[in-house]
């Protein structure tokens, strides 16, 4: 069976490294960008849908696909949607900080309501693989207001019935980033001065294509399982 693969937070550190490795992975033959807006990206499986996360579950795909679409470069895929010919699994790598977000509450709309209102909307449309990009240490118990928040967005994901369901979490990122996170750095350094000694190898930062192609693996593994969790240490051996 053929694949399509939606995409949300393709403009970000893990989502832009995922689109190029979709773009490259032949079992994929469309790659569905969703965002706030257009990247700046050009590729023959690419089709970008703009979309507005919080009034996301009334978007009308088909609609979207046909805005513009002067040269019916969207038909076939239309029809492919309409007739369920095609298996789709859905990426989530959206996520932000709280200064970038502007405050606590901006800041679990975007990691916790939008997540979960797209997850509904792709599900509806008919995926049956989710991968999500979450964070070590995600716990919605835990007193950390990041970590909180992010366990919180697991928990509620599990209640949406995929077949299944992959939550990644890695540790620190490493990549090149547009804005600078000056904790993250900092927290950089540290893992690798920590785990240069075999310490809490666990918490030893990660590069974001590495993220990336675990979460390719796991959707095009057969899985058993309806839920797994895909710890930081697993991912560092992806290459």
């Amino acid at each position: 069976m053929k694949k399509i693969a939606i995409v949300a937070g393709g403009s970000g550190l893990v989502g832009m490294q995922l689109l190029h490795q979709l773009f490259q992975e032949q079992a994929y033959d469309v790659v569905i960008a969703v965002g706030r807006r257009e990247l700046a990206l050009k590729h023959g499986k690419l089709v970008q849908v703009k979309v507005d996360f919080e009034t996301i579950q009334n978007v009308d795909l088909e609609d979207k696909l046909r805005e513009n679409d002067f040269g019916g470069r969207n038909h076939s895929l239309i029809s492919s949607l309409n007739s369920k010919i095609f298996a789709i699994h859905a990426f989530c790598t959206m996520g932000t900080t709280i200064k970038k977000a502007g405050s606590k509450e901006m800041f679990e709309k975007i990691d916790h309501d939008y997540v979960i209102n797209y997850a509904k909307w792709v599900r509806a449309l008919g995926a049956t693989k989710f991968l999500f990009v979450s964070a070590i240490g995600a716990d919605q118990q835990a007193s950390f207001f990041y970590n909180k928040v992010k366990g919180k967005t697991e928990a509620h994901l599990k209640q949406i019935d995929f077949t299944y369901l992959g939550i990644l979490q890695p540790s620190l990122l490493l990549g090149n980033r547009k804005e600078v996170r000056i904790g993250e750095d900092i927290g950089k350094i540290l893992g690798r001065i920590i785990t240069s000694f075999g310490l809490l190898k666990k918490y030893k930062p990660i590069p974001d294509y590495k993220v990336a192609k675990a979460m390719i693996f796991h959707a095009l593994e057969k899985n058993e399982l309806r839920l797994e969790y895909i710890p930081s240490m697993a991912m560092q051996d992806f290459d």
